[in-house]
C-alpha cells in the first residue's frame, strides 16, 4: 500500500522541464510529424506502383480532421498541380456530374462534371458518413474505382439527349469515418475492406525524451493556424496537464486538434495582455467547467440535502461508499459521484444476489465483476462446502443502468464486512475491480471519482480522516484539481494505492483479512502509515469463519424462529 503525496497528484513533466521552457524558441510544425502510421499510408497511397487506389481512415468525420489530413496528402504529391479534393458533403449531382438535356434541341445537351471528374489523377477524400447514407453512390464509385471508368447519365430521364462516351477516371479515394462506421463498411463491403490501405488519425502521443520538442512543436503549429496569442511556458505546461486528463495517461499526450482548439481559443478569449499565460489556460478551463456544471452540481446538492444518503463519517456493516461515473446523453462532461453499495446476508446456499442485474440495471460487465468478486471470497474461504449464507448486494438509489467493474473491489468489502459483521469506516470512500486472485486493477475516471467524492467531503467539512482507497495501477492517470492536491498536502484529505484486496481491509474496518505471512506484512506496512503499533489480533476470515462454525453447530438454529416453531410442532 502507499499513500499518495500532493507532488504525485499532479503532473510536474519535471524530465521535459528544460524543453518546455524553450518552447518559445521552437519552429511550428504540422501534427503530421507525430503521425507516422498515417503518413506512411498516405506515401504508400500515392505510389504508383501501389496496387490499392482507396485508403481508409479512422478519424472523426469533422472538416478539421479533413484539412489535416488534405495537408498531409499535398506533402506527398510529385507535382503542386495534382488535385486534391474534399467532399464532405454531397450527392449524386456533385459527385458524379451529368448532363442535362435542351428541349428545344435533342442533338444539344449541356455536361457538367461532377468531383470525380474534378479529381481525375488527383485524390478524393470523402466522409463515410455520407457514403453509408447514400449506398448507390458508393456502388458507382466502387466501379469507377474498378473499371477507371465514369459513364454519364441523364439529369432528367423525361428528356432524351445524345450521352458523351464514358471518361477515363484515374483516382485515388481517402474515406474518412469513425471507428462504428468503418465497422458497417468493413460488414458491407469485406473484400474490399480487406484490400484497402487502412490507418488511423492517432488521438495521442507517448511522450518521451525524444518527441517531446517534435511535440511542442505541434502545439505552437495549431497555436499558429487557430490565429492564437503566443503561450508562455507556463501556459504550455498547464494545458500539458489537461491534456493528461484528456488521455488520461500521465505518458501521453493528446493530439485531437478539435481538443487543443477549443483549449487554446477559450485561453485566447480570456487573455488580456500580448500573451497566453498560465492562468488564462486556468481560467478557460474553471469557466469551461463553470458553463456545464449544472448536472453536478444538482448531483451534490442532492446529498447534502440529504435526498441521496452518503454518510462520510461513522461505521456501518455491509456498506460502503462506491464511486461512480455519471454519463449523460446530451451533456458534455462525465463527472463523479459517490454511491452507497450496501450488502445483506441471510441463511442460505452461498450464492450472492446483483439486484442491480436482476431488475435489468446492469450490464454485461458488471455481471462479470460480480462473479469475479464472489470466486475470490469463495477461494479465500477454502471451504469443503457451499457457504451457509447468501447475500444481495445492491447501489442503493440507484435509478438508471449500471456497468463496467470498478466498483467490483466496494462490493466485495461490502459483502465480506456483513458476512464478518465487521464495520466499514464511512469516511473512506473504494474504487477499483479485481480479478479472481485479489489483484486490484485499474478503473476509468479516477480523477472524476476521486474530486467527486472531495466536494461531498469538503461541502461537510473535511475531517482530517476521509481519503479514497484507488489501485496502484491508477496513479499514471493522477491529474487532480488544485482544491485536492492541497487538502492532501494539508493532511486534510488521504489518497491510499493499493495492489491487492487485503491491503484494502485494514483501511476501513482496523482488521487484517487472513493470519497468512504476507497479509501481516501488508498490516505492518498500514500501520506503519498510520503511527500505529502492530498487535495480534482477530482477521476478518477468522470472524467469517467462527460465524460459519457457529451456524453449523447448531447455535444459530437453536436461536432462529424457524427452529422454535418446528420445535413447538413436534410436541
Amino acid at each position: 500500500m502507499q499513500e499518495l503525496t500532493w507532488q504525485s497528484v499532479i503532473p510536474r513533466f519535471s524530465n521535459v522541464e528544460q524543453q518546455i521552457n524553450n518552447y518559445a524558441a521552437l519552429v511550428s510544425m504540422p501534427p503530421c510529424a507525430l503521425q507516422p502510421r498515417l503518413k506512411n499510408s498516405i506515401q504508400r497511397l500515392m505510389n504508383n506502383s501501389s496496387s490499392s487506389r482507396l485508403l481508409l481512415v479512422t478519424a472523426p468525420d469533422i472538416h478539421d480532421y479533413y484539412s489535416l489530413i488534405k495537408n498531409i496528402v499535398a506533402n506527398f504529391l510529385p507535382h503542386k498541380n495534382i488535385p486534391v479534393l474534399l467532399c464532405e458533403n454531397f450527392d449524386e449531382t456533385t459527385l458524379f456530374g451529368g448532363v442535362y438535356s435542351n428541349p428545344a434541341d435533342v442533338t444539344t445537351s449541356r455536361i457538367v462534371e461532377g468531383l470525380v471528374h474534378q479529381a481525375n489523377g488527383g485524390v478524393l477524400l470523402i466522409s463515410l458518413t455520407v457514403m453509408i447514407s447514400q449506398p448507390n453512390l458508393w456502388i458507382r464509385l466502387k466501379h469507377v474505382l474498378a473499371t477507371h471508368s465514369l459513364a454519364w447519365k441523364r439529369m432528367k430521364q423525361e428528356f432524351y439527349c445524345e450521352l458523351p462516351k464514358p471518361n477515363e477516371i484515374s483516382l485515388r479515394i481517402i474515406v474518412i469515418g469513425d471507428r462504428s462506421l468503418m465497422s458497417d463498411f468493413e460488414t458491407e463491403e469485406p473484400e474490399l475492406h480487406r484490400i484497402s490501405i487502412y490507418t488511423e488519425y492517432e488521438q495521442d502521443v507517448f511522450l518521451t525524451i525524444e518527441n517531446v520538442d517534435t511535440y511542442l512543436s505541434i502545439l505552437k503549429g495549431f497555436q499558429t493556424y487557430y490565429g492564437v496569442k503566443p503561450l508562455t511556458a507556463n501556459a504550455v505546461k498547464r494545458i500539458m496537464q489537461e491534456g493528461v486528463r484528456f488521455t488520461e495517461d500521465q505518458d501521453r499526450m493528446p493530439l485531437c486538434p478539435l481538443w487543443i482548439k477549443s483549449l487554446m481559443q477559450e485561453a485566447n478569449y480570456q487573455s488580456q495582455h500580448d500573451e497566453i499565460s498560465a492562468y488564462d489556460v486556468e481560467m478557460a478551463i474553471s469557466q469551461k467547467y463553470f458553463r456545464e456544471s449544472y448536472l453536478p452540481l444538482r448531483a451534490v446538492d442532492y446529498i447534502h440535502k440529504g435526498q441521496v444518503f452518503i454518510d462520510t463519517k461513522g461505521e456501518h456493516i455491509g456498506q460502503v461508499n462506491g464511486l461512480t461515473v455519471v454519463e449523460r446523453l446530451g451533456h458534455p462532461i462525465a463527472y463523479g459521484e459517490p454511491t452507497r453499495i450496501s450488502c445483506v446476508v441471510h441463511f442460505g446456499d452461498g450464492d450472492i444476489s446483483d439486484v442491480e442485474r436482476k431488475v435489468d440495471l446492469a450490464g454485461n460487465i458488471h455481471a462479470k465483476g460480480m462473479m469475479i468478486m464472489q470466486a475470490f471470497v469463495n477461494a479465500a474461504l477454502n471451504l469443503f462446502e457451499p457457504l451457509p449464507y447468501s447475500a444481495s448486494i445492491v447501489f442503493e438509489q440507484s435509478y438508471c443502468e449500471v456497468d463496467g467493474d470498478s466498483a467490483s473491489l466496494a462490493e466485495l468489502c461490502a459483502f465480506v464486512s456483513a458476512l464478518a459483521q465487521q464495520p466499514i469506516n464511512q469516511s473512506i470512500a473504494i474504487t477499483g475491480a479485481v480479478d479472481q486472485f485479489g489483484r486490484v486493477q485499474a478503473v476509468g475516471g479516477i480523477n472524476e471519482k476521486i474530486e467527486g467524492f472531495y466536494y461531498i467531503c469538503e461541502n461537510r467539512g473535511l475531517s482530517g480522516d476521509q481519503g479514497i482507497i484507488l489501485p496502484k495501477t491508477n496513479l499514471n492517470a493522477l491529474c487532480l484539481n488544485h482544491n485536492v492536491a492541497n487538502a492532501i498536502k494539508e493532511k486534510n484529505f488521504y489518497l491510499w494505492a493499493i495492489e491487492h484486496v487485503e491491503e484494502a481491509f485494514p483501511l476501513i474496518t482496523g482488521l487484517r483479512f487472513s493470519d497468512t505471512k504476507e497479509t501481516k506484512q501488508r498490516q505492518a506496512n498500514v500501520n506503519k502509515l498510520a503511527n500505529k503499533k502492530q498487535k495480534e489480533q482477530e482477521t476478518i476470515l477468522g470472524k467469517i469463519a467462527d460465524r460459519i462454525d457457529a451456524f453449523h453447530h447448531g447455535e444459530q438454529r437453536h436461536t432462529s424462529l424457524m427452529y422454535k416453531l418446528r420445535n413447538w410442532l413436534a410436541h
